[in-house]
């Protein structure tokens, strides 16, 4: 039987039936699969049974699999393998974080709206978010869609954002919170990196903006005015009729396309609830800027 897609949203989100993620996937499933990936950018499949390694081994289809930024961190031991980004609650003894935790610190910035690995030079494909618990009330996930949200902008100011460049650092988006306890090798270990604020997604033909609270300036801009920008940007893209809110069942593997996509988490009770959301992650062929012919400087 070929998979089923079912719209969630009319040009947004999917849902995902008739595949079983834990095995080899039919090539012809697999295709499907990749062309509603190229249509709707965000993909459910529910009630998936999988291993750490099966939920690894399906995110290899997308691309080469990231290693987490905790391996900068040499001081605190990680609860998952390296190739995971732990997204939970919980520390390394698999228990709910203490209130003044750095890692829970650190995570309150993915409640802002964000696209995973921007601030890495070569930049994320896909995440794939997968469930083992999560709480009853709260721990949504927003998604906007940066396609649509390109194409309702005005002609002016897409004109206005051609080969625009903006810079991205981890160090951005977490001081935005107030955040700044890194450690000298995390800082050497990510240094900002330029990203195209307007991309092509190759598959769909598509523009979309490329935006994140990683972006802390535009290059070539006053620094205020480049800020101001990006703010007045993601306050565009994330408006209600672009966004779409996931609400998680245990088991859910959620997909989607960062180069077109911001999200967020929403709030829950984080001292009292477990939630462990695991994201296997796959990334892109090259930086955005070299992707869309703008010279940057070399690594």
């Amino acid at each position: 039987m070929a998979i089923t897609v079912v719209p969630v949203t009319p040009s947004f989100a999917a849902e995902v039936g008739d595949v079983d993620l834990s095995g080899p996937i039919d090539p012809a499933d697999l295709a499907a699969i990749k062309d509603a990936f190229a249509t709707y950018a965000v993909l459910i499949f529910p009630d998936q049974q999988l291993s750490q390694d099966q939920h690894l081994d399906f995110a290899k289809h997308f691309g080469p699999l990231e290693t987490t930024i905790g391996v900068y961190r040499s001081d605190t031991p990680l609860r998952l393998r390296k190739e995971f980004a732990d997204v939970s609650n919980l520390g390394h003894d698999n228990e709910v974080w203490g209130r003044e935790s750095r890692l829970r610190m650190f995570q309150l910035a993915n409640r802002i709206w964000h696209t995973d690995s921007s601030f890495k030079r070569v930049p994320a494909r896909a995440s794939l978010l997968y469930a083992r618990s999560i709480p009853p009330l709260g721990g949504h996930t927003e998604f906007a869609d940066e396609r649509a949200a390109y194409d309702a902008l005005p002609q002016d100011m897409q004109r206005r954002l051609e080969s625009r460049v903006a810079e991205h650092s981890i160090f951005h988006s977490r001081a935005r919170l107030g955040f700044t306890n890194f450690s000298d090798e995390e800082r050497r270990g990510l240094p900002p990196v330029p990203q195209a604020i307007v991309r092509t997604i190759p598959e769909s033909g598509r523009k979309s903006l490329y935006l994140a609270s990683h972006a802390g300036r535009i290059l070539g801009m006053p620094e205020g005015e480049g800020r101001a920008l990006i703010d007045e940007l993601i306050a565009h893209a994330t408006q209600r009729q672009f966004v779409y809110t996931h609400r998680w069942r245990i088991h859910d593997l959620v997909m989607w396309d960062n180069r077109c996509t911001m999200h967020r988490g929403t709030e829950f009770d984080d001292l009292r609830f477990k939630r462990d959301v695991q994201r296997a992650t796959a990334g892109d062929v090259a930086n955005s800027c070299e992707q869309e012919g703008i010279a940057i400087a070399a690594a």
